[in-house]
């Protein structure tokens, strides 16, 4: 498939900066799209010498959507990367870039969707999570998933225990299924999605 990638953040952008790093991904990134100003994500964006828009939401889904989707049409972009973008964006998004959209959650989907998933973890007490990248469907954290891998909740761990080690899969597992997109590599079979091996 190859082309042209966009990566939506709302953060400091760690995982942007593991997409960043992969040889094989950085080319392809063309556009990065926050919907706050002043993040770190910004940053890392302007120091790759990529685009980067702000689109801040105005308290219409639906308006921001399409504000996204122009955008990323505009710039001929092929392949979405969600990569701790806060926002649910609609039909306008969903349905062109459909099959073509990643994103990277912080558990073991479908436990603890929604964007508290480290912490939803604690409060229930799980003794697993781990992280998920799926593509995007029309619901919250519901698309096909692509990789998932476990992570063991410790005694005593904390938010931020928890959290670094649910960033360091993230930073693994992001960027293998984004190659993989990007290589034509991925087969979806209903909502069974298959990696072809490396190459």
């Amino acid at each position: 498939m190859g082309g042209r990638v966009a990566v939506l953040v709302s953060g400091s952008g760690t995982n942007l900066q593991a997409l960043l790093d992969d040889p094989a991904i950085r080319p392809h990134i063309v556009l990065v799209v926050s919907d706050r100003p002043g993040v770190r994500a910004l940053e890392r964006a302007d120091g790759a010498a990529i685009e980067a828009l702000v689109i801040e939401p105005t308290g219409d889904r639906a308006a921001l959507s399409e504000a996204v989707a122009d955008a990323l049409a505009e710039r001929g972009i092929d392949v979405i990367v969600s990569a701790g973008y806060m926002r649910i964006l609609g039909p306008p998004v969903v349905e062109r870039w459909r099959d073509r959209w990643l994103n990277v959650h912080p558990a073991l989907l479908p436990a603890f969707p929604g964007t508290h998933a480290v912490a939803d973890a604690l409060a229930a007490g799980a003794k697993v999570t781990g992280v998920t990248v799926h593509l995007v469907d029309a619901g919250v954290d519901t698309g096909p998933v692509v990789l998932q891998e476990a992570i063991a909740i410790r005694a005593g761990d904390d938010w931020d225990s928890l959290e670094a080690r649910v960033h360091e899969v993230e930073h693994r597992l992001l960027p293998r299924a984004v190659r993989a997109l990007l290589e034509d590599r991925l087969v979806l079979h209903d909502r069974v999605v298959e990696i072809r091996e490396d190459p």
